[in-house]
């Protein structure tokens, strides 16, 4: 099971929700900030640790091994989490990924497997670990996805461009893909970036179901 925590929308009807994923080394508590900078009344947060401790923080998988085992994990343990979603008022085509750097693998990974379609696939400063192996096994639904990825120009951790190409691979592949580049490092820029996300969001919950 993953831990993880509610943070409830200004809003207290809405049923919008935006599932949040860290990277390496960090933790739920490294994402408190995002409702008030994203400043969206009706967006409900949920913040999630990663399955694995990682010097102080979490980690998703193996970095210095082989990462595959950890990945999987991490998927099935995500996919469960998304599966108990609706029974707590949650529907899925209300419900949104958010990932940076390892969050934003298990995120893509996950959600372009996901039986269900969600409201939308927000993929930060990370990558595809095996983009051949993630098309063979794209859910009936994942080309309804809206997905964006962003990356920095400058990130000296993931460079940007196998990403761009992994991008261009799930374009070419009939999904529904926004990417946007900042010149950033391995981070998310401020508010230039921010924007981007605050539109995907507002125009991904427009096009889903009402809340």
């Amino acid at each position: 099971m993953l831990t993880h925590e509610l943070l409830r929308a200004r809003d207290a009807d809405s049923r919008r929700l935006l599932v949040v994923l860290h990277g390496l080394g960090d933790s739920m508590d490294g994402y408190r900030w995002m409702p008030g900078e994203l400043g969206l009344p009706w967006l409900n947060y949920l913040l999630v640790n990663a399955p694995d401790d990682y010097f102080g923080g979490y980690s998703w998988y193996d970095i210095y091994g082989d990462a595959a085992p950890g990945v999987a994990r991490s998927r099935r343990l995500l996919t469960k989490l998304l599966d108990n979603l609706p029974p707590q008022g949650f529907e899925c085509a209300q419900i949104a990924l958010f990932g940076f750097s390892q969050g934003c693998l298990i995120g893509l990974e996950t959600g372009l497997r996901y039986p269900r379609r969600l409201a939308g696939l927000i993929g930060v400063s990370g990558y595809i670990q095996d983009v051949a192996a993630l098309l063979q096994e794209l859910s009936p639904v994942a080309r309804e996805q809206r997905i964006l990825m962003t990356h920095g120009r400058q990130d000296p951790l993931i460079p940007i461009e196998p990403v761009r190409k992994q991008a261009e691979l799930l374009r070419q592949a009939g999904l529904n893909l926004t990417w946007r580049e900042f010149d950033k490092p391995h981070t998310i820029a401020g508010e230039e970036e921010l924007a981007v996300i605050r539109e995907f969001l507002e125009g991904s919950f427009r096009a889903s179901v009402p809340a």
